[in-house]
């Protein structure tokens, strides 16, 4: 006779399988640390499980049509002729329109408690940082603390954060997923976006844009501190690293590839509003190349 497992083996080897699955998850967006993600992943699963209403009855019908109807079962009633029935036109028209009502009312009401411009409740205030996309890194300017950062994103965890968005090149999408809400960053305009991270920790940032040779770049680190130790962040970054002003930003804007993330002591505080108007004209874009001919240089000044 087969031996049949055990019932503690079964269901470890499903819970095994379970969380062989959700590992996967570990890190995006079904991996939230902060309230805008919970509920993006909320939204996600509600969503899901209101079109499987519609997948998984369709599926199981196609089954049993092939079964109740297979050429051997010869009890079925064969009604070659039939054209209209009300029931079956019922069912077909009201399980997708009800269907679409649900979707609607989740993404009506996910759209108005996470919208990007609505700040989040909170008894402490915000935390402003101004972020930048340029080719390929990602600037974020501290207004009230005077510092900026490349390349990290520092904040304390537990507050919430108020983020002014823009780009000084071409269009980007500045993206945390175990915080939520993707939003562009577009040359000439600043986005809003507000965030909270409700425990320490380090989490992926990245553009969900493609921008160009560099975009795989285009990553940057989130670091969720306690408040103590965001301070002393600040106290570094403003006794270390050098000052960001316009002659500093024009060699940071150009691109550049695999850039540290680094630290600035001190920024201009009309920087982020002149970029976002751009006042200071879009970065470069990529750097001409001299023409050459048989490995020499050819110079387009003069005779050779």
């Amino acid at each position: 006779m087969p031996v049949r497992p055990s019932r503690p083996v079964v269901s470890r080897v499903l819970l095994f399988g379970a969380l062989l699955l959700l590992s996967g998850c570990a890190g995006g967006v079904l991996d939230p640390r902060g309230p805008v993600g919970d509920n993006d992943r909320t939204i996600l699963i509600d969503s899901t499980l209101i079109m499987l209403a519609i997948v998984i009855p369709t599926i199981l019908l196609a089954f049993w049509m092939a079964w109740r109807y297979r050429a051997s079962n010869t009890k079925v009633e064969y009604l070659p002729y039939w054209a209209y029935s009300g029931r079956i036109e019922a069912i077909v028209w009201s399980i997708p329109i009800l269907t679409i009502m649900f979707l609607g009312g989740v993404i009506w009401i996910g759209s108005y408690q996470l919208d990007p411009f609505r700040p989040l409740p909170s008894k402490t205030p915000p935390v402003e940082v101004q972020v930048v996309s340029l080719d390929w890194k990602w600037l974020f300017i501290y207004p009230k603390e005077g510092v900026a950062a490349v390349n990290e994103l520092v904040v304390p965890a537990g507050t919430p954060v108020h983020f002014s968005i823009t780009s000084a090149s071409v269009f980007n999408t500045f993206f945390v997923p175990q915080l939520g809400s993707m939003v562009y960053a577009m040359p000439g305009m600043a986005s809003q976006l507000h965030l909270q991270a409700d425990r320490p920790g380090t989490f992926l940032g990245e553009s969900a844009q493609f921008s160009g040779d560099g975009f795989s770049d285009m990553n940057f680190n989130v670091r969720s501190v306690p408040a103590a130790a965001y301070a002393a962040w600040v106290q570094a970054a403003r006794g270390a690293g050098p000052v960001l002003d316009r002659a500093a930003y024009a060699g940071l804007s150009r691109q550049s590839q695999g850039v540290q993330a680094v630290t600035y002591r001190s920024v201009d505080p009309a920087l982020f509003q002149d970029i976002a108007t751009e006042k200071i004209a879009p970065a470069p874009g990529p750097e001409p190349e001299q023409p050459t001919h048989a490995g020499r240089e050819i110079s387009t000044g003069g005779k050779q």
